[in-house]
């Protein structure tokens, strides 16, 4: 059957590819299929996917003499090293529940984080346990993430309802919380990480650059990789690993865009050859994903690919191969989910979708419905080829003053058209006691290294009118900031919308 996916996949590795719905089942498929392929590496010690699984039953014999019940959760606290990385695939195939904490979390977060997931146990890099330092007074059993057994323990069978992990987010209202995802869904966000243009299976070398406490890393970037027997390196420290590419020479990474600009500013000091020569792949979410980078990546033979995904749909909801004919656009939903738009909101139901906040029940109901749906909180539209556009965020709607709701990052989208222009924020604003639209803009600033300042305001207030200009009337931004230093962004490196 056609598809827009499964067409983009070399057709006999599509052949071999299959939607595997829990760990244990996804840990015994790789063994067999990768045995002697490379799977894991911290740069000095390579470990293939025979010896990786191996090494993942012996950290579930750990986690047998722990003495939890099934379903306990356990959290893993370090950056990205083949620790986490074989620890998480311990924990969610011994029956349990994995809680990857952030390793920026200070010592009062990750007490209060373990009390809110009813953390039982903890897996900590030897970086990060002085954070975890009034865990035991709680009942908080702390162990170290290098913790291995001498023997196996095999994987626990589970049911594809059962939950796997548990993902800190600000879900789609705002506020922090830990969204819920069973097995299904994460092996489903999984699959989905394999789709990309050409062959896939066996092929891949890439960098775990993105946290794995971020569904988006985790998912895309480690699962996705492995799910093809692929080679994986971990990445503890960025600035190093980054200082490393040459070495590695990646030929795929998963990064969101404010680490493309970065990587992209690195070729133009050191050449393009400083991301190793053997780099064509480049999976961004998370954020905006600006067509001046798309074009800019291709110059160098690299393809900049776009997709969008919540935490809530275990990551991975649509993606696009097709960003030089639709380089706005987040491209084709995934198969296996269905999708309305309601009220201009983006609705999914499918495996993908998350079973709720954790010990939350309001705020749960405040996005999924009874029968499944997930209400994503984000506006969208598609085009008459199905190509699916992000117009904006509810909570973001700026109300004008002709009684019309607009959402700012609509506002936003035609400035990033402009080369010379990093990132915009449109925000509501007054002049003179009335309400109007605003725009602080941060230009590429290596761009006008040379130029008076008075000049680069001047041309980004030309901008502005020439965007103004097939604005209406209601539309137009009249108050202009132009930056000289960047905006406070989040932990994904999007723009933060409250910049105080």
């Amino acid at each position: 059957m056609a598809n827009y996916f499964f067409d983009m996949v070399d057709a006999s590795d599509m052949e071999q590819l299959q939607y595997v719905p829990t760990v244990p089942e996804f840990l015994d498929w790789i063994e067999k299929k990768y045995a002697d392929c490379p799977a894991l590496s911290d740069g000095e010690n390579t470990y293939s996917y025979a010896q990786m699984c191996e090494r993942i039953a012996r950290r579930r014999t750990v986690i047998a003499s722990l003495g939890l019940e099934r379903g306990s959760k356990i959290a893993i606290f370090d950056r990205n090293s083949v620790d986490m990385i074989e620890l998480f695939l311990a924990v969610t195939s011994a029956g349990m529940v994995a809680v990857n904490f952030p390793a920026q979390l200070p010592e009062p977060a990750v007490t209060g984080s373990c009390r809110r997931f009813d953390v039982k146990a903890l897996f900590a890099g030897d970086v990060l346990k002085p954070a975890c330092a009034g865990l035991e007074a709680i009942g908080v059993k702390v162990l170290p993430a290098s913790s291995i057994a001498d023997t196996p323990t095999p994987a626990t069978p589970v049911d594809k309802e059962e939950t796997a992990s548990i993902f800190f987010t600000g879900g789609t209202t705002g506020a922090p919380k830990g969204a819920v995802l069973p097995h299904r869904a994460l092996m489903r966000g999984s699959f989905n990480g394999v789709f990309t243009p050409g062959k896939v299976i066996k092929c891949t070398r890439t960098i775990c650059m993105l946290p794995l406490s971020h569904v988006f890393g985790l998912i895309c970037s480690m699962m996705g990789s492995l799910y093809t027997g692929s080679l994986l390196y971990s990445c503890e420290d960025m600035k190093a690993t980054i200082a490393k590419l040459p070495v590695i020479k990646p030929n795929k990474l998963v990064l969101v865009p404010g680490l493309c600009d970065i990587l992209y500013g690195l070729t133009k000091l050191y050449g393009p050859q400083f991301l190793g020569g053997e780099l064509k792949l480049i999976i961004s979410g998370a954020a905006n994903v600006p067509p001046r980078l798309i074009s800019e990546f291709d110059k160098l033979g690299i393809s900049l690919l776009a997709g969008y995904g919540l935490t809530e749909s275990a990551n991975l909801s649509s993606g696009n191969k097709d960003v030089k004919t639709h380089p706005t656009s987040v491209g084709k939903v995934y198969p296996g989910q269905e999708t309305k738009v309601v009220d201009g909101e983006l609705w999914l139901k499918g495996d993908n979708i998350f079973t709720g906040y954790y010990k939350d029940e309001q705020m749960t109901k405040e996005v999924l419905t009874e029968d499944g749906w997930l209400k994503t909180g984000d506006l969208v539209r598609f085009d008459e080829e199905g190509y699916l556009y992000i117009v904006g965020r509810i909570k973001n709607l700026i109300l004008l003053s002709n009684g019309e709701n607009i959402s700012p990052e609509s506002l936003e989208e035609p400035f990033y058209a402009y080369p010379f222009i990093k990132d915009v924020l449109v925000t509501e604003d007054e002049i003179a006691g009335s309400k109007c639209l605003a725009i602080e803009i941060f230009p590429q600033m290596q761009a006008f290294a040379q130029t008076p300042w008075e000049e680069v305001e001047a041309l980004m207030n030309k901008t502005v009118e020439e965007v103004n200009a097939k604005n209406p009337t209601t539309h137009r931004i009249a108050k202009v900031v132009v930056r000289k230093e960047d905006f406070k962004r989040t932990g994904s490196l999007k723009v933060a919308r409250n910049q105080k």
